[in-house]
């Protein structure tokens, strides 16, 4: 069966991303070679070829599996992605190997293969092929800046990526992967990641010290094998620039070397960019966290005090002390960096790829004085938390989804507003893909109305990040609406109803309460109020306690008030109703106990009557 082409030959069975053929996955694997492969029958084996090229008959792989980077320069390169291209590709392509970088002539061939790759990257992934999960749904939006009249621009292509698949043995994988810098990392890492835990390495016998295992080797890989992938156009830049005047300004340079220069900008954008990684797996009802990075995994659990929301990762950020500490230990001023706050230009201290990062850290001032490399990409893992009689949904989101928010509403309570939001739309909507893009969209429209405001807010929203959302849902209803559903951010007075929270400033598993909004205290024009707007009532925590109930912003006092909702609702007529001579109809809801609490809340100055 043939797979992805890699420079005109096709992969072969076994030879998918992260599984090297021939069994050679055994050094990073207690299984068999036979298990570390998919089985002809498996549907995980189901890959479509993207391009219709003719393809090798050669099934079997070179004996020096794993082949050695660079270690005999003219016998072997590297194809699509890290993978290996051997000397019967090499003379097909008419090329010599990285040896041959020395010259403009094989730095050209280089460049035209990867622009070639570039676009074949476009095209269908065999990922494709992979059965999805149907427990879960995604939305997502891309990144938007505004100009001074409110018109809104993207600034650069789509960088998140996201997966949602299951394998055979009832085990699920689900990440969301937020780049910079471009999309190629983020793509990669979705579908490499994918073949290092879906084809065989989870095991329904594994325990929790296994599975941590397969996620640490699994998240190495990657990150080894996207360095590799970027080895010949690393090799283009150093032929490059010994081809360029030492010490002199590029700026500076005669026309001569104009192309030269251009040339080498295109090669850095190629190597450039990285990715934050949050990847959830489920396996023998419990889940498993791997996060690199500054994405978010909630769990949130419907209980009897309501639903319980809980941050089941870290922030990796230079706010987190932990990592400073890391970095104290490298020799490095963890002061200074809390102090500058970002490492060449993003707040996360892991990240998957960035090569400048990662082996030029010695020219960036805040990493020179570091033993060893300061920024890695090793996962953060936390699991497995038992799922057992769980009703409830898992949360994944990109950090430019919670940060939009917060930048609206100020830090600090992202995470409960939009587990309340999740939940709200779980009432409203029939489709989890309907769920997770309707909070997105909510979150966007927030965002935008934030900045067009001029309000006190609108400083922090010139612009947000991608967003994405992915929500799993664990036997939480869906689509089953049996009451009036006020979201959270509908202005007015709130009234307690749920929901628990682990603070982002701690790695200690707190909780505060979400409230239900009901309507505010404004004068009542045509059954609507006018004294506030959907985002200027959004409630906002008063304090940082772990349990605190949340408020509007326009109240200052909590009732904690309730009442059965058994005589709210009237028969609905068998026949259409007439419209009075002010031109209204009877209605089908009885506000009157409503009302009745309201005022006995209020008293007479915010008295509400039945008009």
């Amino acid at each position: 069966m043939k797979g992805v082409p890699v420079h005109g030959r096709g992969l072969e069975l076994g030879e998918l991303p992260g599984v090297p053929p021939s069994g050679a996955a055994q050094h990073r694997s207690n299984h068999t070679p036979s298990s570390a492969a998919p089985t002809p029958q498996s549907p995980l084996t189901h890959c479509r070829s993207t391009e219709s090229h003719t393809h090798s008959s050669a099934t079997a792989a070179p004996a020096h599996w794993p082949p050695r980077r660079w270690a005999e320069p003219g016998r072997w390169g590297r194809g699509r992605e890290g993978w290996p291209l051997y000397p019967a590709d090499l003379s097909a392509l008419g090329e010599t190997g990285p040896a041959a970088g020395g010259g403009g002539g094989s730095c050209s061939k280089m460049a035209a293969q990867r622009r070639s790759l570039l676009q074949s990257e476009q095209q269908p992934s065999w990922t494709d092929d992979l059965p999805s999960c149907h427990l879960s749904g995604v939305g997502s939006a891309p990144n938007r800046s505004y100009s001074a009249d409110g018109k809104g621009t993207e600034g650069h292509p789509l960088e998140d990526n996201w997966l949602k698949f299951r394998s055979e043995n009832n085990c699920y994988l689900y990440g969301v992967f937020n780049g910079y810098d471009g999309n190629r990392v983020t793509n990669f890492v979705g579908q490499r990641l994918s073949a290092e835990l879906l084809l065989g390495q989870l095991h329904a016998d594994h325990s929790d010290t296994d599975v941590h295992r397969v996620l640490l080797q699994a998240f190495d890989v990657v990150e080894r094998s996207f360095l590799e992938s970027i080895d010949d156009a690393l090799a283009e830049k150093a032929s490059l620039q010994s081809q360029l005047p030492e010490g002199v300004p590029h700026h500076q340079l005669p026309p001569q070397y104009q192309k030269i220069v251009e040339r080498l900008k295109v090669v850095e954008q190629e190597i450039s960019g990285g990715a934050m990684a949050i990847v959830a797996v489920v396996l023998n009802n419990k889940l498993y966290i791997a996060n690199v990075g500054t994405n978010r995994a909630l769990l949130c659990k419907s209980t009897v005090d309501g639903l319980q929301v809980t941050q089941l990762n870290v922030d990796h950020t230079t706010e987190n002390e932990d990592e400073l500490f890391r970095f104290s230990q490298l020799g490095l001023d963890a002061g200074k960096i809390k102090q500058v706050g970002t490492i060449r230009g993003q707040e996360s201290t892991r990240r998957i790829g960035d090569y400048k990062v990662k082996y030029g850290y010695t020219d960036i001032e805040l990493l020179s004085a570091a033993k060893s490399k300061p920024i890695i990409a090793e996962p953060e893992i936390h699991g497995g938390h038992s799922l057992e009689g769980v009703t409830g949904f898992l949360v994944l989101m990109s950090e430019g989804l919670y940060k939009a928010l917060e930048a609206a509403h100020g830090p600090g309570q992202a995470n409960q507003e939009i587990a309340a939001m999740i939940a709200t739309e779980f009432a409203k909507q029939t489709s989890l893909d309907a769920v997770a893009q309707a909070v997105v969209d909510r979150v966007k429209r927030i965002h935008c109305d934030t900045f067009a405001s001029g309000g006190e807010r609108s400083k922090f929203c010139p612009r947000h990040e991608d967003m994405t959302l992915l929500v799993r849902n664990f036997g939480y209803p869906l689509g089953e609406m049996s009451q009036p559903t006020l979201t959270p951010t509908q202005g007015g007075r709130v009234y307690p109803v749920s929901v628990p929270y682990s603070s982002s400033q701690s790695t200690s598993k707190t909780s505060v309460t979400l409230s239900l909004v009901m309507p505010s205290q404004g004068q009542m024009v045509n059954g609507a109020h006018s004294s506030s707007t959907l985002d200027e009532a959004t409630p906002t925590l008063t304090n940082q306690s772990p349990t605190v109930t949340l408020q509007s912003t326009n109240t200052h006092t909590q009732s904690s008030s309730s009442s059965s909702d058994g005589g709210l609702f009237r028969s609905r007529p068998t026949h259409s109703l007439q419209p009075d001579e002010d031109g209204r109809v009877e209605p089908y809801v009885d506000f009157a106990e409503f009302y009745r609490l309201w005022n006995m809340d209020h008293g007479e100055q915010g008295a509400l009557t039945v008009s």
